[in-house]
């Protein structure tokens, strides 16, 4: 049996965008791809809750999809607070800069 890992699509979408950002509107670009990660946490998160319910009500569903899907849901939810938790960081470090 192949296990395959789990990927954040977080992840690899920063990532990817982080390589490509060279242009002049990479502000709106960051904006967009940090969209874009809240919005795939949102549809994990949604996805998860759909499978557990099935669960809670008796439907046919597989034990190891829910808690695959549960665990990669907390994964996102992770990265994304880890994300919030740098971006105030670095706020607090520009609003204490002297200039």
């Amino acid at each position: 049996m192949n296990i395959d890992p789990i990927q954040s699509s977080l992840i690899q979408g920063i990532n990817r965008k982080v390589t490509e950002t060279k242009t002049e509107n990479a502000a709106q670009e960051l904006e967009q791809t940090f969209a874009d990660a809240l919005t795939e946490l949102s549809e994990t998160q949604e996805t998860s809750d759909n499978l557990i319910q099935q669960l809670a009500t008796g439907e046919d569903v597989d034990i190891h999809q829910v808690l695959i899907a549960a665990e990669e849901t907390d994964i996102n939810f992770r990265i994304a607070v880890a994300i919030r938790d740098k971006l105030v960081d670095a706020y607090r470090e520009i609003r204490n800069m002297s200039v």
